[in-house]
């Protein structure tokens, strides 16, 4: 037969479910395809009943564009498949090279066809297939845990065969639901927020309060090294950094000791909103849980909420720390957020905060403090820094 033409063969879900609207999200997906793999040799891509085909015949390193592609948000799966015309006869030559060298104790055939005037159902397919695999190896059929399955799907002009395909991260391709600024801390929890919501199609700007000279400058290293690695998903980030020493400490002249930790957050709010507007956001995001900590209960975050003037989303405002941290370790964040650090929510923090503020409490904290230029002060000493994935790309590449 002739050599095997290899294609990134992906498979979106959600996107397949938003009828007239499909086609931005798919231009959305395909740029961003194109962007994940614009280091490496030229991919050209294409679309195919509900699937994008990325051609990889003369690629130097089609596994390097499928390491790319099961990042991409948006990707329900990836596969490295091979493209025959749709026999049977060119079907099972592929099938049997595919098997030639590996051993395995049990197989399903999944056959499914696109074209549906196809001559053979997908049953016939299955068993026709399967009993040429069974001709070869020594196995038998498992069709609930099988150690290979071998997938077919036929199209109206080619069919596609292929094995172990990956899982992507499935969602919405960044980009597709506008932007948001979330509030990165250097702990555990906000890098796996500012993660759902890319997969929830948003790009995130990424605002980080510090309290240099107060403290060292080594939570503006983790922000940086969380930045670099969470810019994988979305591929240009901006980091703001926000002096915010000098605000803690004329909040701990003037303010109880209890109220501190909520004043704090709602300061951080009113900054990071301005900011958000500025870098075209239109909500926040934090990485808050309820119930977690003091600034958490359902109490205080609804007094934080009051300062804000645009939606604060809190996607995991559900979830245990047991969840987060598991998927901290899932998207390689964890380690970078265990690393020893002082950022500001450790400076002239009270031992007992308070768990329940009112908004007569708050009001009265607050009138002893100079609102708008404590927020002008954080706002205009704030810094920009950008990062890219992959190092050199363009910002931005035209629509599919």
């Amino acid at each position: 037969m002739a050599r095997l033409r290899p294609v990134g063969l992906v498979h979106y879900h959600e996107l397949g479910l938003k009828r007239g609207n499909r086609p931005l999200f798919l231009r959305h997906l395909a740029r961003n395809l194109r962007r994940a793999t614009s280091d490496l040799a030229p991919v050209k891509l294409r679309q195919v009943s509900g699937r994008l085909l990325l051609d990889l015949e003369d690629h130097p390193d089609p596994a390097a564009v499928r390491d790319r592609v099961r990042r991409v948000c948006g990707v329900a799966s990836v596969a490295l498949a091979y493209r025959v015309v749709s026999t049977v006869d060119a079907m099972k030559a592929v099938i049997a090279k595919l098997i030639e060298e590996r051993t395995f104790a049990s197989f399903r055939i999944t056959a499914r066809r696109a074209f549906k005037t196809y001559p053979m159902t997908s049953v016939e397919l299955n068993r026709e297939l399967g009993a040429f695999v069974l001709e070869r190896v020594a196995s038998r059929v498992d069709l609930r845990h099988p150690e290979l399955e071998i997938h077919v799907e036929v199209m109206p002009a080619e069919t596609f065969v292929y094995v172990d395909p990956v899982g992507g991260p499935g969602g919405l391709p960044v980009g597709a639901s506008g932007t948001v600024a979330t509030l990165l801390s250097g702990g555990i929890d906000s890098p796996v927020a500012a993660w759902r919501m890319m997969k929830r199609g948003c790009r995130v700007v990424f605002v980080h309060f510090h309290s240099v000279p107060y403290l060292p400058p080594t939570s503006q290293a983790k922000a940086r090294a969380l930045v670099g690695l969470l810019t994988q998903w979305q591929y240009d980030s901006k980091l703001v950094l926000v002096p915010f020493g000098e605000i803690q400490r004329e909040v701990v002249l003037t303010v109880p000791p209890p109220a501190r930790v909520v004043v704090y957050r709602r300061l951080m709010v009113r900054i990071a909103e301005t900011l958000a507007r500025k870098h075209g956001a239109a909500a926040l995001t934090t990485g808050e849980s309820l119930g977690q900590v003091a600034s958490q209960t359902l109490s205080n975050i609804a007094r934080i909420d009051e300062a804000a003037g645009m939606p604060i989303l809190r996607p995991l405002i559900g979830m245990d720390k047991l969840e987060i941290t598991e998927e901290a370790r899932r998207l390689g964040t964890f380690e970078i957020s265990v690393e020893p650090d002082a950022d500001c929510c450790t400076l002239f923090v009270p031992k007992h905060p308070a768990t329940r503020m009112s908004e007569h409490e708050v009001g009265a904290a607050e009138a002893r403090l100079e609102i708008p230029r404590l927020v002008a002060s954080g706002c205009d000493g704030a810094s920009v820094e950008a990062f890219e994935f992959p190092a050199g790309a363009p910002a931005e590449l035209g629509s599919a």
